[in-house]
């Protein structure tokens, strides 16, 4: 096992504790990243139990999800560029420039391709001049991780859909199971594409496949997404825990009429657009 290798275990270990063991990060907003003070709090996804005899049932874990205000990138493509090339940074993305090869974590795509089941018939001038901003949806039903044959991708209690790279035998099935296109393959070694090496988060190999991760190793050490601090202040992303109805993501839910990305397939997208 190389150095390579060994060091993203331990970064898996600590995103798998971000939402299995260690205290949760139960609070993010746009503005702040607090952990709890919890010990101990180990949580599975049915120990979702009633607060009091006959209450209704309140969700116990944390669940994280994530708000887009393209309303805040209209007009402004560097914002849009600001946030990609945070995560493209953070996580050691490739920039190959062959569309075969290309390694999407987050990117941004016309509207009609982020939304082909809304209307796009007399479509505003908005939208017709912007792009939208696409990642990772982390379904609470994500198909990806049905067909994964070796469970190199999976579900964690906190909603993040993750993934080892090491069980990742390049099958691809699970491209073919995401709707959304969120899924890069490494055809080739993605390693000398990289501009700007971050010795904190480990690069791929070629024959895997990866994804958006929530930041879920950022969210260990109670940081916010790459993508959210890159642009924050413009109030263009928020982030938080779905499950918290005082969280700063609930609140603007609350408030805001947002879309996502083909409800109709019933994966259940934690990634909502205000449009």
């Amino acid at each position: 096992m190389d150095k390579q290798r060994r060091k993203f275990l331990k970064i898996a270990g600590a995103t798998a504790l971000a939402g299995i063991s260690a205290p949760a990060v139960v609070k993010l907003t746009s503005s702040s990243a607090m952990a709890s003070s919890g010990h101990g709090a180990a949580v599975t996804e049915d120990a979702h139990k009633a607060v009091s005899h006959g209450a209704e049932e309140v969700p116990t874990t944390v669940r994280f999800g994530m708000v887009v205000d393209m309303r805040k990138f209209y007009g402004k493509p560097e914002l849009l560029d600001k946030a990609i090339d945070a995560c493209r940074k953070v996580h050691n993305i490739p920039q190959i420039d062959n569309k075969k090869s290309e390694i999407k974590w987050i990117w941004k795509a016309p509207f009609e391709n982020v939304f082909p089941e809304h209307s796009g018939y007399h479509s505003s001038n908005i939208k017709e001049d912007n792009d939208f901003l696409v990642l990772c949806n982390h379904c609470d039903e994500p198909p990806c991780v049905r067909v994964c044959p070796t469970k190199a991708t999976f579900r964690l209690p906190n909603g993040i859909v993750a993934m080892d790279f090491h069980r990742c035998i390049g099958c691809r099935f699970c491209m073919m199971g995401c709707p959304y296109g969120a899924r890069s393959f490494n055809w080739e070694n993605p390693r000398p594409y990289i501009k700007e090496y971050n010795p904190d988060f480990p690069t791929r190999m070629r024959g895997v496949v990866e994804k958006c991760n929530f930041c879920g190793e950022r969210i260990a050490l109670g940081k916010e997404p790459a993508c959210l601090e890159a642009v924050k202040g413009s109030g263009a992303i928020f982030f938080g825990d779905l499950n918290d109805p005082e969280s700063e993501i609930r609140k603007v839910l609350e408030q805001e009429n947002t879309i996502q990305r083909k409800p109709s397939l019933g994966t259940k997208p934690s990634v909502f657009y205000i449009v």
